[in-house]
């Protein structure tokens, strides 16, 4: 039995880039590794199967509280999918939900976080949950916010982008990997390089840029409109892999939209060095 080690994220910062990288890391492929096969190398936590199959019942017939008591168990199962490390996905804020840990640390070896400007990361929830920019800014500041059973998945609770950053990064632990997205697109070797190391991992510099190569988002978008994405949301208003950009909220959001997200987030976002010279 291995232990998890957790994919972390709020929703549209890079979760499913950083778990095809490390798919075709580790399985060295001669070819891009299937966008849809991803969930063979990394686990889903709300997936909903895992849970009916605890619960007995379909999914749809799961309360939230028995979802909330069932998690724990869930997340020991997936330590028996593979007698190493499981790479596990998870979009919730790490705390609790109806008294019960999102996370069961028992069982958990360490993680990846992941953070992305909200400024770019309002675009994105627009256009993932099909609501207004002002709707996604709303989301993005209201804690305790999450998804609802549905289309082959249990809730997540992903709280406020602040919240979330705040319940994963505020005490440094040894055992996390903080990464912001910014910098992977920005400096690729460097944050890559970085991200193999803490998984005690020493790749060839040709393994390395061939796995940053695979999955990189020209290639990943190239195989959602050859294949589709069987992750991208039904309601979704565009592709799943749509800009793969940082700053473009420079080129959308209005002066009071910006002032709206910094006034939300300040905090969080002084932190991670997200605040606009220009709105400082």
């Amino acid at each position: 039995m291995g232990a998890i080690i957790w994919l972390a994220s709020y929703p549209k910062s890079g979760n499913t880039w950083m778990r095809s990288f490390l798919h075709n890391l580790l399985m060295n492929p001669p070819r891009p590794v299937p966008i849809n096969e991803l969930n063979r190398f990394c686990l889903g936590e709300s997936g909903a199967a895992p849970y009916a199959a605890r619960a007995g019942k379909p999914y749809e017939d799961i309360s939230p509280e028995e979802i909330a008591r069932l998690r724990p168990l869930v997340h020991m199962d997936f330590t028996r999918a593979s007698p190493d490390s499981v790479f596990v996905k998870t979009h919730n804020y790490l705390g609790t939900w109806f008294d019960q840990p999102l996370h069961n640390m028992d069982v958990t070896a360490g993680g990846i976080y992941i953070l992305r400007n909200p400024l770019d990361v309002a675009l994105s929830v627009t256009h993932h949950y099909s609501m207004s920019l002002d709707q996604a800014i709303e989301r993005l500041a209201t804690v305790g916010v999450g998804t609802d059973t549905g289309d082959g998945h249990v809730p997540e609770v992903h709280s406020s982008w602040s919240h979330h950053v705040a319940s994963w990064t505020a005490a440094p632990n040894p055992q996390l990997l903080v990464l912001r997205y910014e910098d992977m697109l920005e400096q690729p070797q460097i944050y890559f390089r970085k991200t193999a190391e803490f998984l005690g991992l020493n790749p060839p510099q040709e393994r390395l840029d061939r796995a940053i190569r695979f999955s990189s988002f020209k290639s990943l978008k190239e195989q959602e409109e050859q294949e589709g994405f069987r992750e991208r949301p039904k309601k979704a208003q565009s592709s799943f892999f749509r800009e793969g950009r940082s700053e473009q909220w420079r080129e959308v959001l209005s002066p009071a939209q910006i002032r709206r997200i910094i006034s939300d987030h300040r905090e969080q976002m002084e932190r991670f060095d997200y605040i606009p010279k220009d709105y400082a």
